[in-house]
Parts: C-alpha cells; sequence; structure tokens
C-alpha cells in the first residue's frame, strides 16, 4: 500500500528528565535523542513501520541539521521528497523534554510559519495525508488526491487558516481534543468523517450522514507520550484503505499509538509495531 504524507518535517532534540524543569531552572537529563518529527513525518514513519510504501513530501534544505532528519528518515524505511533541496535556512527544530516517571512532555517549535511552497507532481498513492503546515502543498495534494478519487486525511491539531479551503477536499479530519473550528462545523465545511481523539479516553466519531458513537481506548502505563498522536494518525491512514469501517480503523490506530507510548524514545516504538498487519 502506498501513503503519501505532506507537510512538516522538523528536527527534534528530546531530553528525558525526571522532572519538567521550572521557569529559571536547570535540569540534567537521563537521556537525549535527535529524530526528525513533526506531524506529518512522524505519520510516515508510523506507515512505513506498518509495512506500507510511505512517501513524505516536506522541506530540509540544505542546512547539515537536515541531514540528521533525512538520515533518520531513510533508515526508517520512508521515502523523502524535500520540495526546497537548496534552501540554506535551518529547518525547524523542535526543544523537548520527556518526563520519566509518566511520559508526558513539552514541545517548543519553530514548525514552518511562513512557507510558501508548493507541489505539482503526479500523485502515486492509495491514502494521502497531510497537516497543513505548509498551506500551498496541502492543497496541491489534496487537489490532485480529489482529481484521483484517493481518499485524503487531514491531521487537525490546530487551527489553520488554510483550512477554510482544505477541509472541503478532506475525507477523514482527525483532529486532536483541542482542536477548534470556527462555525460551521466540519461537516457543514463538507468533511464526510470527523474523528476527535482525547488521550486516553475514548476516541469519538460522526459522520455527515448521522453516524456516531466512541471508541475505547486501551489502558497503558504510558512511558512517553512524543508524537504519540501522529502515530495515531499515521496508522489511521494505514487502515483507511485496509479496515471496513470508522470504528474498525480507530481501533486499529488506537491499538498502535498505545504501544507507541508503552516505549522510551522517538524510534523504538517501530520495532514493537512492525510486521503488524502488514500490507
Amino acid at each position: 500500500m502506498r501513503v503519501l504524507l505532506a507537510g512538516l518535517c522538523t528536527v527534534d532534540v528530546v531530553q528525558r528528565v525526571d522532572e519538567l524543569p521550572a521557569p529559571g531552572e536547570k535540569v540534567q537529563s537521563l537521556r537525549v535523542d535527535v529524530a526528525a518529527g513533526g506531524p506529518a513525518t512522524n505519520a510516515a514513519v508510523t506507515a512505513a513501520a506498518l509495512g506500507a510504501e510511505a512517501t513524505l513530501l516536506t522541506v530540509l534544505g540544505a542546512h547539515p541539521l537536515a541531514a540528521l532528519a533525512r538520515a533518520d528518515l531513510e533508515a526508517c524505511g520512508v521515502r523523502v521528497v524535500d520540495l526546497d533541496p537548496t534552501r540554506s535556512d535551518p529547518p525547524p527544530v523542535s526543544a523537548v523534554a520527556v518526563r520519566e516517571r509518566d511520559g508526558e512532555r513539552t514541545v517548543v517549535s519553530r514548525n514552518a510559519a511562513g512557507s510558501e511552497v508548493t507541489w505539482s507532481g503526479t500523485l502515486d498513492a492509495d491514502v494521502v495525508l497531510v497537516d497543513g503546515h505548509h498551506p500551498n502543498l496541502a492543497l496541491a495534494v489534496a487537489k490532485a488526491a480529489n482529481a484521483d478519487g484517493v481518499p485524503v486525511v487531514l491531521d487537525a491539531g490546530s487551527w489553520k487558516p488554510v483550512l477554510d479551503e482544505l477541509l472541503p477536499l478532506v475525507g477523514i479530519a482527525a483532529c486532536s481534543a483541542h482542536f477548534r473550528a470556527p462555525e460551521p462545523g466540519l461537516h457543514q465545511r463538507g468533511v464526510p468523517t470527523v474523528i476527535t481523539t482525547a488521550g486516553p479516553r475514548p476516541v469519538r466519531w460522526s459522520t455527515a450522514d448521522g453516524g456516531s458513537g466512541e471508541v475505547p481506548v486501551a489502558s497503558v502505563e504510558a512511558r512517553d507520550t512524543l508524537g504519540a498522536g501522529d502515530v495515531w494518525h499515521g496508522a489511521l491512514a494505514v487502515a483507511v484503505t485496509r479496515e471496513p469501517t470508522v470504528t474498525d480503523r480507530i481501533r486499529f490506530a488506537n491499538e498502535v499509538a498505545a504501544e507507541r507510548v508503552r516505549q522510551v524514545g522517538p524510534r523504538s516504538w517501530t520495532t514493537a509495531i512492525a510486521g503488524r498487519n502488514r500490507t
């Protein structure tokens, strides 16, 4: 199965600590990891670990920091298409702290503010995921997918101006609990299926034809929550072309995300989910 993912790629510097530092406080970390991050990127790593052919459309550039992300993604089996390979500025960097006792995290990131990059290639995918961080890219990919009848999944972590134009092109909007859209609602904006995750609480879903429900999340010991939502979205994208119902798709994504939060570190979980219902 071919999954095309379009969006943000960051360099994540992850410090694991006994306690998250208070303002003005310095703490010694227990370990440090450097990996590629970002919603579409972590979803791409998930899709690849699940056996899909994952292609990531993003911006990395020629800065030395970009090589770190590129090498990590290559090791994870993700094909990277860099839409601005000569860019000299550093890629977005996320400073992350993860608390040892419960996996809770804090993230400070620049993201892709001001990006104008776009895409005009040929779509070669069974499902598409966009995160909206490169607005023109998200629109171009979603329009191409609609033209080819390919389902589009939106990782809706927060409201972005591009969503006014993007939402009518989306088949599934997978929203975080903190996502808030201005009126009208997402169904009224043309989205057939809306899913809302809420951490350890049940995942809620609704459809434009009036269907609704929720799917419970397994109770697990959380060791590391960094990127868990991104992993959930990547698993959902894989499930879209493989599972017959909304609840089946959510259940599969829940299982994969639960495995992620059990594991310490930005990539250890990929081994745990590798081979799970491989395509």
